[in-house]
């Protein structure tokens, strides 16, 4: 479970992340890139780049073809600008920008970890809205409409073949041109999708928030993994 907590993180932050950096950097970052789906990202970037904070709902499904099983959960993410924070019914994960707590409510216990930012093998929660910032192959797939909510298509292939998934789809709003879903195909048969079920913006947060405060917790076991 904590691997998934930790797929989780990035799938936000990435939205922030990539946002500040993307116009700089379009032409490298892209290779084998389908003009229409650089299109539409450019447009979700644009949108996002004055946001000072985001706070989400989001819902995750893990399934497994191996084991036939199927687990869905709620959850919540605030984020400001490297910061986040994530609440799952059986976890949460602060992170300042340089440090990681990620609590495990049933056990009173708390890891503490220096997180790699450049590491895209789990599915961050926080970098949901950048993933597609560099080392994919990019292509638009078309328009859905789920639930009456018109949506773009958007295949990603890495171009590192030894990462362990296949491909990464994103759906698109197409009126509030934001991240609706992302869903990540595991080659190990486990797949992971997450969709966003409310997004707000520009709320005031405190930088405190994104930090795990001991007294809060009594006897909680820290386990500080940092090297």
């Amino acid at each position: 479970m904590i691997k998934q907590i930790i797929l989780l993180a990035s799938l936000f932050l990435a939205y922030s992340g990539f946002l500040n950096g993307q116009n700089a950097k379009t032409e490298g970052a892209y290779q084998s890139v389908d003009p229409k789906a650089k299109t539409i990202l450019d447009q979700v970037s644009a949108k996002t780049k004055a946001y000072k904070t985001i706070e989400a709902e989001f819902g995750i499904v893990v399934e497994s073809k191996q084991e036939k099983t199927k687990d869905s959960k709620k959850g919540k993410i605030w984020i400001k600008g490297s910061k986040y924070k994530v609440d799952l019914a059986s976890s949460n994960i602060f992170n300042d920008g340089k440090t990681q707590w990620t609590y495990m409510k049933d056990a009173n216990e708390v890891n503490i970890t220096t997180p790699d930012p450049n590491d895209d093998s789990s599915l961050n929660l926080a970098k949901m809205f950048t993933i597609y910032e560099k080392g994919y192959k990019i292509r638009y797939i078309g328009e859905k409409f789920e639930n009456a909510r018109a949506l773009y298509e958007i295949e990603l292939y890495p171009i590192d073949l030894k990462k362990d998934f296949t491909k990464i789809t994103l759906k698109i709003d197409k009126t509030k041109m934001q991240i609706f879903s992302m869903k990540r195909l595991g080659k190990d048969g486990t797949d992971y999708l997450i969709e966003v079920v409310k997004m707000d913006t520009d709320k005031e947060m405190a930088d405190v928030m994104f930090t795990f405060d001991k007294t809060k917790y009594p006897k909680v076991e820290v386990n500080d993994m940092r090297e």
